[in-house]
């Protein structure tokens, strides 16, 4: 219960889609949950830009094609601005191809989900992304993998400014475990990894989960055998 009996804050949600269909859908699965409430709506990638900064969203669902500017243009747009730093972004999709994945994840987006997601993992999608979790369905995770086998660079070494535990913990990360499997896996406490993970959101200078995912296949600290030692 909130302080002095007053009713929580619903997340407030930004809908971006070109189909007037699907934003008529998504607008009704997100007003039917509670804690959640429909903010505004766009049907172009330059509206969700505007929208986004006369609305102040928690959490803009975003498609990838749209006219008017896509949804990987109109995600980096709304992730740069100062002002909309508490906002996160949240990719809906028809593809999983992982060119899309990935420029929606270097764009700032906060999680990839797919259009044929069922309406309770939607909801929960949308909710563990405003709490700063990042959000992968399973093939979208495995689509990155891939990306990174398929296309491999030269990866980056990892900052001088990490510690030996805050790799390793990067590295976890990258390979899609959650906070509790990371403290199953390295023997500490949640406190401490939640400690590690806050260090390295801001000696990465990154916005969230997802852009620690990248991070870490960015510097060669994960791989589709798992992380390295």
């Amino acid at each position: 219960m909130a302080v002095g009996g007053t009713r929580p804050m619903n997340v407030r949600v930004l809908i971006v889609d070109d189909q007037p269909l699907i934003r008529h859908s998504l607008r009704l699965i997100v007003d039917s949950a509670p804690g959640l409430v429909v903010a505004g709506e766009a049907d172009t990638g330059r509206g969700a830009v505007a929208a986004a900064r006369d609305l102040i969203p928690d959490v803009v669902l975003m498609d990838v094609r749209m006219p008017g500017g896509d949804g990987i243009e109109a995600t980096s747009a709304i992730t740069t601005d100062p002002l909309l730093r508490s906002t996160r972004v949240l990719v809906l999709s028809m593809f999983e191809l992982d060119e899309y994945v990935v420029a929606a994840l270097r764009a700032g987006a906060s999680g990839f989900l797919l259009k044929d997601a069922q309406p309770a993992a939607l909801t929960q999608a949308i909710m563990r992304t405003h709490a700063g979790e990042s959000l992968f369905a399973p093939a979208i995770l495995a689509r990155l993998v891939e990306h990174y086998v398929d296309h491999p660079r030269r990866p980056a070494p990892a900052p001088a400014s990490l510690t030996a535990r805050e790799a390793e913990v990067l590295s976890l990360v990258g390979a899609g475990l959650s906070n509790h499997e990371i403290a199953a896996t390295l023997y500490i406490s949640m406190g401490t990894v939640k400690t590690h993970i806050g260090r390295l959101l801001t000696k990465l200078d990154a916005r969230d989960r997802a852009q620690l995912v990248i991070a870490a296949y960015d510097h060669g600290l994960v791989s589709p055998r798992g992380p390295r030692g």
